[in-house]
């Protein structure tokens, strides 16, 4: 016997039902809780016990999950969380991810179902974007890596099997983004070794996307300077108000100056199964990889994120490696090549693509769409509702489900108002909304992901907003 498992099993299912049952009342019940509770010292610091020499059982240990861990979680599977672009999760998903535990797979490799599943999710998601057959991917961990992983394919086919194992031998190599683009992609420089200024700021138009003829000179501008342009960005659904940039429109600047075309499509890729938005995707087709996230609008449970590259060649070509103990064969589990680890950076790799079949096959891509539509129109009634509201004030345009807006009394220090106002609604457990800076001035952000978000919902968030504005006032 094991000295892991029960001598009985009977305990363990007793406890496991009551688990699950406990899950399934919180997300039914979950509209009714706060949105988040501040961790108290005395739990935050019960954390910094050493490692017990012996254990206490199944059952006590999920005692102190339900008293010190479930009541203090961020709560993005409330519908009032509007803080970030989180997506609330979805009961299927979350019985997966059971399922997942349950079957321990490792999908770095080797010949078994998880990896068909994989493919399976990847072949799904090319043909949603318009993507070819022959497009690779896998499932990362979020777009952070994922974009990443198309920057060392676009650095790998841009200077040649020689970058693999001299580096890029003094080369200055650049890229390309909008003044929007997410951390994560100057970031993908930095790891890299190319260095984070080693990615070029671009301006933009008044609706936040890239600005063509700024793109276009500085481009001609770094050539002439020495540099080596190679990898251009265009951002789908920018972080502070999600502007789609104009993706046919770079793909064209790309094609004609010989750059990588690359998407960060975070969120908005999933504009593509939206009946009425799908549109401000057009040229997204034409990227060399794409970056997304189902953990997002798709309500998958975190972390599901997937890099997509236009040729899966351009993927083995950058991260293959030989190594006997990996070598695949013909028949038998070591078959079913090429792996998931010649593709990316990592060998052990859990079963993500499980719970976003199990979400895909149990409510359809029609569902997630008009979750997506949803979210968009939820975001222009809170628009109008704050173009109603005389101390409220829209700092932004509003293209997807991000609402940029500030409370303007004719006061003294708005910035500290404004950031004052969402602590308060965040401590209060009523809202979360988060921060950000729209033309030097601190605003709130409310971004509208969660597919159990009501009209009331937002409604109510204006009211909490100039309540709070007013207490503080006095």
């Amino acid at each position: 016997m094991s000295t892991l498992d029960p001598e009985d099993w009977t305990e363990l299912r007793a406890i496991g039902h009551r688990m699950m049952d406990d899950m399934i009342d919180r997300l039914a019940g979950i509209d009714s809780a706060p949105v988040w509770r501040k961790l108290p010292d005395a739990v935050r610091h019960g954390f910094g016990a050493p490692m017990p020499e012996t254990g206490k059982g199944l059952a006590a240990a999920y005692a102190e999950f339900l008293a010190r861990i479930a009541p203090y979680a961020s709560g993005n599977i409330h519908p009032r969380f509007m803080g970030w672009v989180q997506g609330g999760g979805n009961p299927a998903g979350m019985l997966a991810e059971l399922l997942a535990g349950g079957l321990n797979e490792n999908c770095g490799g080797r010949d078994h179902v998880g990896l068909e599943v994989e493919r399976q999710v990847i072949a799904w998601s090319a043909a949603m974007l318009g993507l070819p057959e022959a497009t690779g991917g896998l499932m990362v961990t979020g777009s952070s890596i994922a974009n990443f992983i198309a920057l060392v394919c676009a650095r790998r086919r841009h200077c040649g099997l020689a970058v693999r194992h001299s580096g890029t031998a003094g080369r200055k190599l650049v890229g390309y983004a909008q003044d929007g683009v997410h951390r994560c992609v100057p970031g993908a420089f930095d790891m890299a070794g190319l260095g984070s200024f080693a990615l070029r700021r671009v301006g933009t138009d008044a609706a936040g996307r890239i600005d063509a003829a700024s793109l276009d000179a500085m481009i001609v501008a770094d050539r002439a300077a020495g540099l080596e342009p190679f990898f251009l960005v265009g951002t789908a659904g920018s972080v502070d108000i999600g502007a789609v940039d104009d993706l046919a429109g770079l793909a064209a600047i790309a094609a004609r100056q010989g750059l990588w075309f690359h998407v960060d499509g975070a969120f908005g890729a999933l504009l593509a199964v939206s009946e009425t938005r799908r549109a401000l995707l057009d040229g997204i087709e034409r990227a060399d990889s794409v970056a997304f996230d189902f953990h997002k609008w798709a309500q998958v449970q975190y972390d599901s994120g997937c890099i997509l590259v236009r040729e899966r060649q351009w993927m083995l070509d950058s991260f293959a490696q030989d190594a006997s103990y990996l070598t695949n064969t013909a028949r038998g589990l070591a078959g079913g090549a090429p792996w998931p680890c010649d593709m990316g950076p990592d060998l052990s790799r859990g079963f993500r693509a499980l719970k976003v079949w199990m979400t895909i096959e149990t409510y359809g891509a029609a569902r997630l769409g008009a979750i997506v539509d949803r979210s968009c129109d939820l975001a222009q009634r809170l628009a109008a509702r704050i173009a109603a509201t005389p101390i409220l004030v829209l700092m932004a345009p509003v293209a997807l489900n991000i609402v940029c807006f500030r409370v303007e009394d004719g006061g003294a220090a708005l910035d500290d108002l404004n950031a004052d106002i969402a602590a308060d609604l965040q401590e209060d457990g009523r809202f979360v909304v988060s921060t950000t800076v729209i033309g030097g001035k601190r605003v709130l952000r409310a971004a509208i992901v969660n597919h159990r978000t009501s009209e009331r919902d937002v409604d109510d968030l204006v009211d909490a907003v100039v309540a709070a504005a007013t207490d503080r006032r006095g």
